[in-house]
């Protein structure tokens, strides 16, 4: 395939902005610039630009279908009296068909890889939806086995949910010739017990996978780990081994010094959800000093019912605006928030030898955005990362393509009927929004 006539922002070390082509081979780019290159399917970009895939470092694909049914309220009010009933009214074909409706969000959007977190049951489901789409993923099932006011829908027993953990691993894990990794998924310390996180820990450095969870999102969360388990989060984690560099941590927004050293020094990932932190009133967090240390924090949208949408452009702009109040106009620039959604994604799901940037021998995962529209306009002079940060949407991208594989492209999905997707979607959240009603 050859993209042709291109404005390509590389994301490479010297952030080389090149007019030119794109050539891919199967699954990978063998050449960018000048050149002429004969290909089975020519794309015109004309007058767009060519930017890495967007990463989102943290989501739930399960929660898709729960959107617009748990809005303004607090974490542990929205958990527990919306989100975790919800849940465990998911089947197979709900959690199916949940996935899919936010893969195809994503993908009109240009997000090309998430860090996912499914819910207890049925998360063959999503594995599944994740397979067939396209998408590039670390998933795992929630794991929830301990905790106050869990539903018995969704807690299980230990060894039961360790279990199950392990068994979809080794089905899924390096599915897709790599393109779908499996991460163990402990929901947060107020969840899960104290074994079945040591036996995480152990499990995470036997099989070489990701540890993908929750810290310190909400003060009413760190009160009850404090009263429950009689540490902060991040000291526990790191008391129990799993404070290491393959722990995925999501939100991080009320650590204290103690921990954010921890997270530096044993060079822990984070997730930065910045609209999902306003709307459930949880607080901004810390990103430049984050950052500044030299900690890989990435950006994500979590759940569509802590958020509403799963948009990355809105997050980018929504990373670098709210801490300018507290920091200064000049704390988050354009271009370091675009880092943080393309190569600082790539460094926390561990894939920075294969994508995250345009280069020769990387993955091709890319985005094509038209910003030749009335608000994106003057273009010539700009600076592209401005544009790409402050004013581009997620309705201005015009073509994805994951592992060199278009999903989207004219507006159209190529990997799934939206229509019936949409179709689906409306007809079962009645009967899960039934089932979470009556289990109460």
């Amino acid at each position: 395939m050859l993209i042709k006539n291109a404005y390509i922002v590389t994301m490479n070390s010297a952030r080389d902005l090149v007019n030119g082509n794109i050539y891919i081979e199967n699954d990978r780019i063998v050449g960018i610039g000048a050149g002429e290159w004969t290909a089975d399917k020519v794309i015109d970009a004309q007058g767009q630009v060519i930017i890495p895939g967007l990463i989102q470092t943290h989501l739930h694909l399960c929660q898709s279908l729960f959107r617009g049914q748990a809005d303004d309220l607090e974490l542990m009010d929205w958990l527990r009296l919306k989100i975790w009933p919800l849940e465990g009214a998911h089947d197979s074909e709900s959690v199916y068909y949940s996935a899919l409706l936010g893969i195809g969000e994503l993908f009109r959007g240009g997000t090309t890889s998430i860090v996912d977190m499914e819910t207890v049951h049925h998360t063959e489901s999503a594995f599944e939806a994740i397979a067939q789409s396209g998408l590039r993923a670390i998933s795992g099932k929630c794991m929830m086995d301990w905790g106050e006011g869990v539903p018995d829908s969704l807690l299980e027993k230990t060894d039961a949910s360790i279990q199950e953990s392990v068994d979809l691993l080794e089905k899924w894990h390096g599915k897709c010739e790599g393109r779908l990794q499996y991460a163990f998924a402990p929901r947060f310390a107020v969840s899960c017990s104290e074994d079945l996180l040591k036996e995480v820990a152990k499990l995470s450095s036997k099989y070489g996978v990701k540890v993908h969870t929750h810290a310190s999102e909400n003060q009413g969360e760190i009160a009850l780990v404090e009263k429950e388990k009689h540490s902060r989060n991040v000291l526990y984690f790191d008391h129990l081994g799993m404070a290491n560099e393959d722990l995925l941590l999501a939100h991080c927004i009320w650590i204290d010094e103690q921990e954010m050293g921890i997270i530096q020094k044993n060079k822990v990932k984070v997730t930065h959800c910045p609209s999902c932190n306003l709307k459930l009133a949880s607080g901004i967090a810390k990103i430049p000093e984050m950052l500044d240390r030299g900690i890989q924090v990435g950006i994500g949208a979590d759940g569509a019912p802590c958020n509403n949408n799963l948009d990355q452009f809105t997050e980018m702009r929504t990373a670098a605006l709210i801490q300018k109040p507290f920091h200064g106009p000049t704390c988050m620039p354009a271009q370091r928030v675009f880092e943080m959604a393309t190569l600082n994604g790539a460094a926390v799901m561990g894939l920075s030898k294969e994508i995250g940037s345009l280069e020769i021998g990387k993955k091709a995962d890319l985005v094509m955005v038209d910003l030749r529209k009335l608000h994106c306009t003057p273009f010539t002079g700009s600076n592209i990362y401005a544009q790409l940060v402050y004013q581009a949407r997620s309705f201005d991208v015009t073509l994805t393509m994951v592992d060199g594989k278009v999903v989207f492209e004219n507006g159209r999905l190529t990997t799934m009927d939206e229509q019936e997707v949409i179709q689906k979607a409306n007809q079962i959240i009645k009967r899960v929004y039934n089932r979470a009603v009556c289990s109460r």
